[in-house]
């Protein structure tokens, strides 16, 4: 029998895809989720048991009855302009509930984990691409609670031995290139399946926020990766943690980035249509350029994307968007 892997938030759009490596890797993914915004259809690898983060009484029951050798951490609230309207939903789940699992954790014997972090912890970059060791100071309560377990981990490492890796998430993109599993939130944030739906005339238009950005044409330049490299990171995370003690951090991005005209141009040539725009202004906070600098990954967790190009994000996220046309109408 494989060993378990407790997949917290496995049933939404990262979290799926993790649970697809990680059973390619030979491990058997346990997903933990409240099913608030995952999918029943994305849980095909593993067993599904519901609850919620901050449930300490149910997290035990799971975790005896599996004994998971380690968890990836990915459930919380992730919408950075929803967290400054209306913060306590994230102070509760991506806090409070963080950390009632690290406690079960150490109530039932488990040292590692994997978490689910963000480049929301390093707010407006003084230098891009942007190092780990960069100033961390998030903009939003969103990034706030990312750094806040961050910090929760580096202590627990040092008095507890729970030992962990945080993965600073740049922009996920793209879906399963078989088209399994994709991209499917009630409520869209994501610039790419937003600039889909208007591609397919499930919204007007798409806006674009800002065309005077200190950029090669004006327009916001942002990191992108696909969703299954950024999958299989935390795959190499839980191996680093084979031979690793402490608390790690590592940026998941490609280096390289793409501004948003640069994705709405790819995205007509792949659907083969113009998609209508709309010019807005400025959103506050919005940094010109966040691109990542992702060496320690490349070098330390053996990390190679191979799917990340613009093309093949867009590409694959199209053929997941024309699977689940449907239920995006429903969505929206």
């Amino acid at each position: 029998m494989p060993e378990n892997v407790l997949v917290t938030g496995g049933a939404g759009y990262i979290g799926s895809h993790v649970c697809q490596a990680v059973s390619a890797a030979g491990l058997q993914p346990v997903v933990y989720d409240n099913m608030s915004s995952g999918h029943g259809w994305a849980v095909q690898w593993g067993p599904l048991e519901g609850g919620d983060l901050v449930d300490a009484g149910r997290l035990d029951e799971v975790m005896r009855k599996y004994r998971p050798v380690a968890v990836i951490h990915l459930a919380g609230l992730i919408v950075s302009s929803d967290s400054v309207r209306d913060p306590e939903p994230y102070y509760a789940s991506n806090v409070a509930g963080s950390l009632t699992l690290l406690e079960a954790m150490r109530r039932n014997g488990i040292e590692r984990m994997v978490f689910s972090s963000s480049a929301a912890v390093y707010g407006e970059p003084d230098v891009t691409p942007i190092p780990e060791q960069h100033p961390r100071r998030p903009l939003n309560p969103y990034g706030t609670s990312k750094l806040v377990i961050e910090t929760a981990l580096q202590d627990y490492a040092r008095a507890y031995g729970l030992h962990s890796v945080s993965l600073r998430y740049f922009n996920a993109a793209g879906a399963d290139p078989a088209g399994e599993i994709g991209e499917a939130h009630p409520i869209e944030s994501h610039l790419i399946p937003l600039v889909l739906d208007a591609a397919a005339g499930l919204r007007p238009a798409i806006a674009i926020y800002g065309t005077d950005y200190p950029t090669r044409d004006g327009t916001c330049v942002r990191d992108y990766i696909h969703v299954t490299d950024l999958a299989d990171a935390h795959v190499l995370a839980l191996r680093y943690l084979d031979r690793a003690v402490g608390a790690h951090a590592f940026n998941l991005g490609s280096g390289s980035g793409a501004s948003v005209r640069e994705v709405i141009r790819t995205a007509e040539g792949i659907v083969g249509r113009i998609i209508p725009l709309n010019i807005a202004s400025r959103r506050p906070g919005d940094p010109a350029a966040l691109l990542a600098d992702p060496g320690r990954a490349l070098q330390l967790l053996g990390w190679q994307p191979r799917l990340s190009d613009l093309d093949t994000m867009i590409s694959t996220a199209w053929l997941w968007h024309q699977k689940i046309l449907h239920r995006r109408k429903a969505m929206i």
